[in-house]
């Protein structure tokens, strides 16, 4: 394991602004905001939909994310508070959202899981994921309590958190995770890749580690977010050979960064890719990526599953 803090929360000086990264492809941090249009709700011709990566933190954490967004990422449009993200969502013709949320130094994960696992009891139509610190002491017996309290899965961060997918450390959380028959999210993919980082994206992210793990946890469903930015080509060659492998939409088809969206990806093995905003922390409308979707040319059903059948399956909330 890496030591890692949090990056917004490190207590050293920033470290000049870069580039972030080949997906981003921005010359200079941060980039800027889109400022367009929003809907007030969904359209009534959608089915059902359900965004499967929403952010849910304290107070003092988001505050801590959106002071680090906004000097080395991208303005945040959406400022609100966990429960109002909910509120926000839900009242604009959302079923339900998964709630994600990550730790960043040990002893951290128990009072966010409680914090995640309150406003779950409060709103029954948010699922809310666990986090943990990878090699933390009693990460099996901190999992162990969160899924006791209702927690659907784990969300962990290769770039906040400084792991590589397939180190040591991380067995423990798989295993405890296929024991559970609980969903695994890890934010495997190489982008963006930022000097703000106590680590190198590049260095400790491939689909090749992820691959590993794959093939060592059959029984393990784990998603990997942004479709695996930016290594899009060996993501599809991984979901057609393993079952096993989920992919979540989340800010690759809002055409907001350059490059044209991998929408190939979506038609790949369609039952296995789920719909995701990243809201609150987006620089654009909050509709904007599930309006790209929708206007792309899939099949009714192939629709439906991508913006909330495929995550009622992943999350067991049929």
């Amino acid at each position: 394991m890496h030591d890692c803090p949090l990056p917004c929360l490190a207590d050293h000086a920033p470290p000049p602004r870069k580039t972030l990264g080949g997906w981003l492809s921005a010359d200079q941090a941060p980039l800027p905001a889109a400022n367009d249009e929003e809907g007030e709700r969904l359209s009534s011709s959608l089915p059902e939909v359900i965004d499967a990566h929403v952010h849910l933190f304290p107070d003092p954490v988001f505050e801590a994310l959106w002071r680090w967004f906004e000097q080395y990422g991208w303005p945040i449009r959406y400022k609100l508070r966990a429960r109002e993200v909910a509120q926000f969502l839900l009242s604009r013709g959302l079923s339900r959202i998964v709630a994600l949320h990550y730790a960043h130094k040990p002893g951290m994960a128990r009072a966010l899981n409680h914090f995640v696992a309150e406003l779950c009891r409060e709103e029954p139509r948010i699922l809310g994921l666990a986090t943990v610190l990878p090699g933390e002491p009693g990460a099996n017996e901190i999992l162990a309590e969160a899924f006791a309290m209702g927690l659907r899965g784990v969300k962990l961060h290769c770039h906040v958190q400084c792991f590589s997918p397939d180190e040591e450390a991380l067995h423990d959380v798989y295993e405890a995770c296929v024991r559970a028959n609980k969903p695994l999210v890890v934010h495997a993919g190489r982008e963006p890749k930022s000097p703000a980082y106590k680590v190198d994206p590049y260095q400790i992210c491939s689909a090749e580690r992820v691959e590993r793990v794959l093939a060592d946890y059959p029984g393990l469903q784990l998603c990997v977010p942004h479709l695996g930015a930016d290594e899009f080509d060996a993501y599809e060659r991984l979901l057609e050979k393993h079952e096993n492998l989920w992919l979540d939409t989340t800010m690759t088809m809002a055409e907001y960064f350059t490059g044209d969206p991998p929408v190939r990806l979506l038609h790949c093995r369609p039952e296995r890719v789920v719909y995701g905003s990243d809201f609150p922390n987006i620089p654009y409308a909050w509709d904007r990526e599930i309006k790209r979707l929708s206007a792309l040319d899939l099949r009714e059903e192939q629709l439906a599953g991508l913006v909330g059948g495929n995550a009622k399956r992943l999350y067991g909330s049929e």
